[in-house]
């Protein structure tokens, strides 16, 4: 093809990416193996682009592609366990070990496609941590049926012939996942704009200074901390409160804490001074944080 057919290919596909990097997120929960997906996806839409009949749209072609990229990335487990980091201090025992431990945040301004009128969860729902948890804990292909399904709203026989199988099976897998990840979402209730930002800046003022108990107060009685890509996670206040006590007890010069989003949540970017020290979400409930969750690794 001429490059005249190259760059309108890159122009017409280029208004997909976006939508396309938050679908590969939602199924491999890793903003850089969705950004590498989505890179595979429009390559190989590209080498592949003689053969494309028009027999589907090129939304729908797109999203096929994609889709067998990250289940073919699920199926690397290379990709799926990045290093386990080692604190500066001796942590108390966890009350489990996580398994989604290369889940990433997702910058909010990334997430602003709308669900269809059939979607069963909203654009919220769909990008929040709880949801793309879960996801992580389901079989691939149930997942990547789910989101095809129940997000993008894709109908039953489109998703068959992405998924190479029948809408029948569809239907089953369907019915599972739902099920399965109904068990592993977390119960979440959205604070009015005001309500919130008082109640995140409580929590931050209290960490940035130490103030266990201040930080304790605000938690629901079940709060859970986690801290991707470690896989301790600590559930209750009395673990969280052994957890921070020994995190508190480390002097750091510096610390602060700026207000940002991810995931559809209210989240701080942490810095020791100049350093990057992560960014922590905060999973809200009623006037309580339900849970905290620091991604260590994100500058």
């Amino acid at each position: 093809m001429s490059s005249r057919d190259e760059q309108a290919f890159r122009e017409l596909a280029d208004t997909y990416r976006r939508e396309l990097h938050l679908h590969c997120y939602r199924i491999l929960g890793s903003l850089t193996d969705a950004e590498d997906a989505v890179q595979e996806t429009l390559l190989a839409a590209w080498r592949g682009l003689d053969g494309f009949e028009g027999r589907s749209s090129l939304r729908t072609w797109l999203y096929r592609i994609a889709t067998n990229r990250c289940l073919n990335a699920l199926r690397d487990a290379g990709r799926r366990r990045p290093p386990e980091p080692v604190p500066p201090f001796d942590p108390p025992e966890p009350s489990r070990r996580g398994e989604v431990t290369w889940l990433q945040p997702y910058p909010d301004e990334l997430a602003d496609s709308e669900p269809g009128p059939e979607a069963r969860y909203t654009t919220r729902e769909a990008v929040e941590l709880a949801f793309i948890t879960g996801l992580q804990l389901l079989p691939p292909r149930q997942a990547a049926a789910l989101v095809l399904r129940d997000v993008l709203c894709f109908p039953a026989g489109e998703v068959a012939i992405m998924l190479g199988t029948t809408e029948t099976a569809v239907k089953g897998i369907l019915q599972r996942a739902r099920a399965s990840l109904d068990k592993h979402r977390a119960r979440t209730t959205h604070r009015p704009s005001p309500q919130e930002r008082e109640l995140t800046r409580r929590f931050a003022d209290a960490f940035t200074v130490g103030d266990l108990d201040g930080v304790l107060g605000l938690l629901t009685d079940d709060a859970w901390l986690a801290m991707p890509p470690a896989p301790h996670e600590y559930h209750g206040r009395e673990a969280i409160a052994g957890f921070l006590r020994v995190t508190m007890a480390v002097p750091v010069e510096g610390f602060t804490m700026t207000r940002t989003r991810a995931n559809g949540q209210p989240a701080f970017v942490c810095r020791h001074g100049e350093t990057p020290a992560g960014l922590m979400v905060l999973t809200l409930d009623g006037d309580r944080i339900r849970a905290i969750t620091r991604f260590l690794d994100q500058k």
